[in-house]
Formats: structure tokens, sequence, C-alpha cells
């Protein structure tokens, strides 16, 4: 109830994160901690991908500007006013493409890379990411060569 929560917030007990978002103070908070954010913020609907998911894979040294969360194409005809340092991605991510950091769930490497290579993220880090998710075993060979290929086919057009 709006009374229960107001008492709690008075008393200290939890903090206000977002509207309709409240946060128990006296529990430690995870490194993933703004990602539960946004993660809640979405309905639980979205998935981390894109860069997010390249740099929570340590697959990537770039530090993202933004937190890239994909949701369900419905969302896009939507009025939603977006957090601050969200980027929202429309697709679909099949449950064999996902996995979980923690408390939220994040695209696989394989996925992530094929989303950044379609967003034009740079030859050089997808290269990268896909020579050291090829050497930590997180994608086999044949994965590997066929983001290559993509990444070349990419670059073509």
């Amino acid at each position: 109830s709006p009374q229960l929560l107001y008492k709690h917030l008075k008393a200290g007990r939890i903090r206000r994160v977002r509207r309709g978002i409240y946060r128990l103070v006296h529990f430690p908070m995870s490194d993933e901690e703004h990602l539960v954010d946004y993660w809640l913020w979405a309905a639980q609907a979205g998935v981390f991908s894109h860069e997010t998911a390249l740099f929570y894979h340590d697959l990537s040294d770039i530090l993202p500007k933004h937190v890239h969360l994909m949701v369900p194409e419905v969302w896009r005809v939507r009025r939603l006013r977006v957090p601050e340092g969200l980027v929202l991605r429309y697709g679909h991510v099949p449950d064999a493409e996902r996995t979980w950091l923690g408390p939220v769930p994040i695209t696989k490497p394989t996925r992530a890379i094929r989303d950044v290579i379609d967003t034009q993220l740079s030859p050089e880090h997808i290269e990268r990411a896909i020579g050291d998710a090829h050497h930590r075993g997180l994608i086999s060979r044949d994965e590997a060569g066929q983001l290559e290929a993509r990444l070349r086919e990419s670059q073509r057009t």
C-alpha cells in the first residue's frame, strides 16, 4: 500500500530508485545493481545486449557509454520515458540465445557479437571479440567463422 511504502521510506528501510522501484537498504548491492534497475523498469521483458553484453562477457575493453536493452518489438509503439543512460533495441531474443549475469538476462556471446556487427561497431573491436570468445571457448570454431563472414559482408555494404 502507498501508506506502508511511505512508512518504510521515512524509517529508512527502503529507498526509491525510480518510479515504482524500491530497494531494501540493509542488503548489499550487487555489481549489476544498475542493470537490475533498468530490467525492472522494463517489466523484466528485456535482455541486455549489444555493447553491454560484450562488456559483461569480458569480450570488449570499451566501457559502453549507454546500457543496451533489447525489448520485444511490440514495445516500439509505446511512448516511454526511457531512463537516462539506457538505449532500447527492439527485437526477439530466443531463450537459446540468453544467459544470466547474476540476477539479469544477457545475450550469449554469439548473439552479442552478431548484434554489434549489425550496428556497425568498429571492425577491429569485433574481430578481437570473436578471437577472444573463440580462444576462451565461449563460441565454437564454426560460430567464429560465421561471425567473421558476417562481419566481412557487413563491411561490403
